[in-house]
């Protein structure tokens, strides 16, 4: 890092830490005692500041990660500044907690922009300063910064997991793997993506032996035609059946095997992945959640896949492949028809967003889901054209992860959307300076909105006295 762009992040940093101090502040004062999910959060936290570490609450479902590094973190810092009474493990203090892994993220995403791109010169310090500070307020993620959430300690343990993997030290990696999973157990997917990247990188120098070998110029390591990935997943599939190949494999990923393997070991002595109440989190193969993450990435990432040179190549593309885009079409109609669930908390719970997408959008007539899909066409297409720098192994790889955290949920959440839309943002190219500072002022704007709404315009149930408030 030149010492310029060391003093722009340091100061983009500071100042993203002060503004969201003073946003925590305005947060705290307006909403006191616990919200939504932190009533669940919150005095359990507690009862473990009061080493009463065998109290759980069955409605939890999440393992007990947030609650341990809490005390762990305020524990400390109140002996050290003599801090005693209800100040200890208050809601204040507890919430304080994220804001700290909201620091921690800002960095985390700026060394993984490095890493990731470091082979493009292109790229200037002060766009990798923009990018970072974009992606640690990404709207989602950074309103949980100032609830007792589960997620922004969620991103930071698979963040760090994922920037070690990348450097290489994957026993680091795995363990931090393990951190994230015991803030939420679907993280487990993101060890596998861990490993992933490493068996794509030696997938994709075999397949690039294979074409010297052959000297065969058609076919490179990049996304293709469809008769070069038939070739491809021909290749995959004949490289992983090899003994050698699996032992070579097996040596390089062993931290995450072993990861995955106590994974398995929790789930059945578990009896599944959730922990507590498992009514309200039954899996189920909800294939169009696939189609709401790519909606939810379009509209957060619509300068790098909503602009009118996608669209010309979209429908260029349309017009060359128009039986295998019916195919796809068909494809998602049927899923879309076979696979459908409306989870009763989105038709229920009037303060999240999801239930007016869902009112206002998809319950207005019952022929708008399907009229949908060439919207949801274009939007993979365009997704899968700005990974396309990549290789078709890490494609699949992080498609086959997309799949596994995305389809078994039956709640649309917007929630579960934020660490697979974190991966792909990172690993896509930088657009112009530009449409940086438009996406920048997108989220700024979504921000505002988002916090106006939660502070300002507060309503009552008519079964209750309690404030209600608008969030995510």
């Amino acid at each position: 890092m030149e010492r310029a762009e060391a003093y722009g992040f340091s100061g983009a940093m500071s100042g993203a830490f002060l503004l969201s101090c003073l946003l925590f502040a305005a947060v705290s004062r307006r909403q006191r005692g616990p919200y939504m999910d932190e009533v669940f959060h919150v005095p359990q936290a507690q009862a473990y500041c009061h080493g009463r570490f065998l109290q759980w609450d069955p409605m939890i479902t999440t393992l007990p990660g947030l609650y341990l590094l809490s005390v762990g973190v305020v524990k400390p810092a109140a002996w050290l500044l003599g801090w005693t009474g209800s100040v200890v493990c208050s809601v204040g203090m507890l919430r304080f907690i994220n804001l700290l892994f909201s620091a921690g993220n800002f960095y985390l995403l700026y060394l993984l922009l490095f890493k990731i791109h470091q082979k493009n010169k292109a790229v200037s310090g002060f766009q990798r300063i923009l990018s970072t500070l974009t992606l640690a307020i990404f709207p989602t993620l950074y309103f949980f910064t100032f609830l007792y959430y589960t997620d922004p300690g969620s991103v930071f343990f698979t963040l760090f997991s994922y920037l070690m993997c990348l450097y290489g030290n994957h026993k680091t990696s795995a363990l931090l793997g393990f951190c994230g999973f015991m803030f939420r157990q679907t993280n487990i997917v993101w060890t596998v993506f861990c490993a992933g990247n490493v068996v794509a990188e030696k997938l994709n120098e075999a397949w690039k032996i294979e074409l010297q070998k052959k000297k065969d110029e058609k076919i490179s390591s990049r996304k293709g035609s469809f008769s070069d990935l038939t070739r491809i997943l021909q290749f995959l599939v004949e490289y992983l059946i090899s003994p050698k190949n699996l032992v070579t494999l097996s040596a390089l990923t062993w931290p995450y095997i072993i990861l995955v393997s106590l994974f398995f070991v929790f789930v059945l002595i578990n009896g599944g992945i959730v922990v507590g109440d498992r009514s309200s989190h039954e899996a189920c193969l909800h294939f169009p959640q696939l189609f709401y993450f790519l909606s939810f990435t379009v509209f957060f990432s619509f300068p790098h896949l909503l602009t009118p040179t996608k669209i010309r190549k979209f429908l260029s593309s349309l017009r060359k492949h128009p039986v295998q885009y019916s195919l796809i079409a068909v494809i998602s109609l049927f899923l879309i028809w076979k696979f459908t669930y409306v989870h009763k908390y989105l038709l229920a719970d009037n303060r999240h967003y999801t239930f007016y997408v869902w009112r206002k959008v998809f319950q207005r007539h019952e022929l708008v889901k399907y009229l949908l899909v060439p919207f949801y066409i274009f939007a993979g297409w365009s997704f899968a054209d700005t990974l396309k720098s990549k290789s078709i192994f890490w494609i699949l790889m992080y498609f086959a992860c997309l799949l596994a955290v995305t389809v078994p949920q039956k709640l649309l959440e917007f929630r579960y959307f934020i660490l697979p839309f974190l991966i792909y943002r990172l690993n896509i190219p930088f657009l112009s300076l530009y449409r940086q500072l438009l996406e920048l002022a997108f989220y700024i704007l979504v921000n505002a909105v988002t916090f106006y709404l939660f502070l300002n315009r507060t309503f009552k149930w008519e079964n209750s006295d309690e404030v209600q408030r608008f969030m995510w």
